[in-house]
């Protein structure tokens, strides 16, 4: 993983113990909590926008979102022009998310993988480099 990413990190409250931990996964890195800040029932929409413009706007390098199925997070996070969001549920979807599509935000979902396994999904996001080429005509394509 490379030293001095600054990452954006957001969840709902069903992603809010894995968030916690995830926070911590890069030591080197500069992580910036954009909440929720417990485990009491809030939306999703209210951590993943900050998250998407705080990567969108180049402040960050990369974010991590987490609720429960991964799908809130990402449908929003997407309705940013430059950010993409992919679900990922394991290490080898999380390798391609960021080879071959360039994304730039990871949703894990917490109520379908362990937190081991989520904390194996963003390690492997964040240290996975994009391979451009073919990948890059198409990822110049995704624009709106």
């Amino acid at each position: 993983m490379k030293q001095g990413l600054k990452i954006a990190i957001g969840a709902d409250h069903a992603g809010f113990e894995y968030k916690e931990a995830l926070a911590k996964i890069a030591p080197d890195a500069e992580v910036k909590d954009f909440g929720t800040y417990s485990p009491d029932s809030v939306d999703y929409p209210d951590f993943a926008h900050p998250v998407a413009a705080a990567v969108e706007s180049g402040e960050f390098d990369f974010g991590i979102l987490v609720c429960g199925s991964a799908n809130g997070v990402a449908i929003t996070a997407n309705k940013h022009q430059g950010i993409r969001a992919a679900i990922c549920w394991n290490t080898e979807l999380a390798a391609l998310a960021r080879s071959h599509n360039n994304a730039n935000i990871v949703c894990i979902p917490a109520r379908f993988v362990s937190l081991d396994e989520a904390k194996s999904i963003v390690k492997t996001f964040l240290s996975t480099g994009f391979e451009g080429g073919r990948h890059a005509t198409r990822v110049n394509k995704m624009a709106c």
